[in-house]
């Protein structure tokens, strides 16, 4: 029967997945949240991921910047009951920050405008519990955060009134909390669908540091923060084949995040 359904759905699984990867012109938690309720065993067992998300976001400290990050990442999950997971994940991102080497200043130039730094380290630690209110119905609950342990960062060269200059640009110490409610629905062939709320606060340090003529300077950290704390979350968890699971999910706070992660149950 499942096979059936992913021989006639598969056209539309993949579909949906093109949809959520494409629809990312319009919030900062490393990867998916995921279904509220765990996908280990009911006696209690584990399960492991790998997913990607792209993840968009507005940042300010006085001057609103808009960030990116393409994250993959590999996850680890020990659940029981159907009621409660804890998880912790591996992973590497990029980094872009749109304009922020761009000047309204006509007497200065730089060779680029948008920040660009390479796959760096995170971790994430997270823990959800679930109450099945019928055999359709839930609701569940989710804590997650997230650490950058490397730093990020870029330079830009260009001149500033005639004289040339170079610069980096370092953003350190990045880090979120998340915290969601929501409900999950249980569909034909086991499809989980899920969808709420959640709260979420992120930070990071930056500083620059200049070099115009032989004569370096830094400038002192400054901080950044999310500008909205608030957001909304869905997705969809599909049963494949052999223990493996599909899961597709959006994220939209400030701007819109989504991504993919395909699960197994040992």
């Amino acid at each position: 029967m499942r096979n059936k359904f992913l021989a006639k759905n598969f056209p539309v699984i993949v579909l949906t997945a093109l949809l959520f990867f494409t629809v990312n012109h319009t919030a900062m938690a490393a990867g998916l949240f995921g279904p509220l309720q765990t996908v280990s065993k009911e006696a209690g067992g584990l399960n492991t991921a790998i997913g990607y998300r792209y993840h968009e976001d507005t940042y300010k400290n006085g001057i609103d910047h808009t960030v990116r990050l393409n994250e993959i990442y590999s996850q680890a999950a020990y659940g029981a009951k159907n009621i409660w997971e804890i998880y912790a994940r591996v992973g590497l991102a990029d980094m872009k920050i749109f304009d922020v080497f761009s000047s309204a200043d006509a007497s200065i130039n730089t060779d680029k405008d948008n920040f660009e730094a390479n796959w760096e380290f995170f971790s994430t630690l997270g823990a959800k519990a679930f109450y099945a209110i019928n055999s359709i119905w839930g609701i569940g609950a989710f804590i997650q955060g997230t650490y950058y342990f490397s730093d990020f960062t870029d330079t830009v060269s260009g001149t500033d009134g005639g004289m040339p200059f170079t610069a980096a640009l370092k953003m350190k110490n990045l880090w979120d909390a998340n915290f969601g409610i929501g409900i999950q629905a249980t569909l034909p062939y086991g499809i989980k669908f899920y969808a709420g709320p959640y709260i979420y606060y992120s930070e990071a340090k930056v500083s620059w540091h200049s070099n115009i003529s032989g004569s370096g300077y830094w400038v002192d950290d400054d901080t950044i923060r999310n500008k909205s704390i608030v957001g909304g979350f869905a997705g969809l968890d599909v049963p494949l084949l052999k223990g493996f699971r599909l899961n597709i999910e959006g994220q939209f706070a400030d701007r819109f995040s989504t991504g993919a992660a395909v699960s197994y149950t040992y």
